[in-house]
């Protein structure tokens, strides 16, 4: 069971979004998970889901850019560039709290020479406006063949600074979408060993023999078999076998059941999608160090969370206030590359490239969203609580949250074998 953040302060206004860096003056609805992904400065308005950051205006267009790698997205996200601009130290400061590479600098400087590039293309494009409607008129064929000329050299013109600017503002896409959102005042600054400690439930087990690890245990009740895995699809791949197979479904259905309780639609989704939603949400499947399985000559991509799925299930929508909270729980095959992911500390059923994973999900209004965001990482204490688990919830800290996350809570349970917390969900 993963839950994810909340979108904070966006309105699901036409989610077809645009996406990443992003922000504007429009009121959205937000959704709520249990990372915090709350859009950016100061309000986005989307078309599609934008977990990242930056400013968007209320007018998102589709288009179509390539990136470096031969992937494309068909859309653009409208930054609002100008607030951006307006607030260069606070959108700075955060960059660095997040430890982020985004080039501000750069960023900037590319907004500054499209301005210029843009103004030099209207004033060419109202010259050529001139040129065509004196040709209207009643004319001399001297004066005529003079401004057939002076109107073929101004559209050659045109049509070359035409192109400069598609591949200027490209690339000016491509930069601020590095932008990480904003970060919730309340969220420790640091790596993550300044996580807080928001709550500590329970206490170690004792025991009165040595503490097998799962790896042992699976081994000697038959539970698993990562070696035939190794053979058939790579490292760190798994069959499940016996027991383990009916525990996994059985906490799965549990799992399910209990968040349906408490009013959430249950919902099975895609397990590959379009490029551009995962982009939408704020994550860049092609970047470098990608936790994203992109599928060779195609826009499409492995999901990584049911997150991005569900995040797009309002696309294209205009969602009704009085329809607010909708809250959905998901179930998902969820497929990472887990780069970097290597050690003692990942080894057996950890960090594993493919898992089952229940994803809760809640699109509310932005007012409402800190409160969603509670009610999120209470109902995972109180399915910890009923496991009868030793765990603590942390508050993330600033590095430690990624790109699209306002703010973000992860539960840790006690591992014997290990003799340390971790994310056993």
């Amino acid at each position: 069971m993963d839950l994810h953040g909340y979108l904070n302060r966006t309105t699901f206004q036409t989610l077809k979004l645009s996406s990443t860096p992003t922000c504007s003056s429009s009121r959205f609805l937000s959704p709520s998970l249990h990372k915090t992904h709350k859009f950016p400065f100061p309000r986005l308005t989307t078309k599609a889901l934008s977990t990242s950051s930056a400013a968007v205006q209320t007018s998102p267009t589709t288009t179509t850019i390539s990136d470096d790698q031969g992937g494309k997205h068909q859309w653009k996200a409208t930054i609002d560039f100008k607030w951006i601009k307006d607030n260069k130290e606070t959108v700075a400061v955060n960059i660095k709290n997040r430890n982020s590479d985004a080039n501000l600098e750069f960023i900037l400087h590319l907004y500054d020479k499209l301005f210029i590039l843009q103004k030099e293309v209207e004033r060419v494009r109202g010259e050529r406006n001139a040129v065509a409607n004196k040709m209207k008129g009643k004319l001399e064929p001297s004066e005529r063949q003079t401004l057939i000329e002076q109107g073929k050299n101004l559209k050659e013109g045109l049509t070359a600074l035409e192109e400069d600017l598609a591949k200027l503002n490209d690339e000016l896409q491509r930069e601020a979408q590095c932008i990480p959102n904003m970060t919730h005042p309340d969220v420790p600054i640091g790596g993550e060993d300044s996580s807080t400690i928001r709550k500590t439930v329970g206490s170690s087990p004792k025991f009165s023999f040595p503490v097998k690890d799962h790896l042992q245990l699976g081994k000697e009740l038959d539970l698993f078999d990562f070696d035939a895995a190794a053979e058939v699809s790579g490292s760190k791949f798994y069959y499940l076998k016996n027991e383990a197979v009916l525990l996994e479904m059985a906490l799965l259905n549990w799992t399910l059941s209990e968040v349906m309780k408490r009013g959430f639609t249950p919902l099975t989704t895609p397990e590959i999608v379009r490029s551009s939603v995962v982009e939408k949400c704020g994550f860049q499947p092609r970047a470098k160090n990608t936790q994203v399985y992109s599928i060779d000559d195609s826009d499409q991509c492995l999901i990584g969370t049911a997150e991005i799925p569900v995040g797009g299930l309002h696309m294209d929508s205009i969602l009704a206030e009085s329809m607010l909270p909708l809250k959905y729980v998901a179930f998902s095959h969820c497929f990472r590359t887990e780069a970097g992911a290597a050690g003692t500390a990942t080894r057996g059923l950890y960090r594993v490239h493919q898992f089952s994973k229940i994803e809760m999900f809640i699109f509310c209004r932005p007012e409402e969203s800190d409160y969603y965001h509670e009610e999120l990482i209470k109902i995972e204490e109180d399915m910890f609580s009923s496991l009868g688990l030793h765990f603590k919830t942390l508050d993330m800290a600033s590095e430690d949250l990624g790109a699209p996350a306002y703010r973000k809570f992860d539960v840790e349970a006690w591992m014997p074998g290990l003799e340390r917390f971790g994310e056993p969900h």
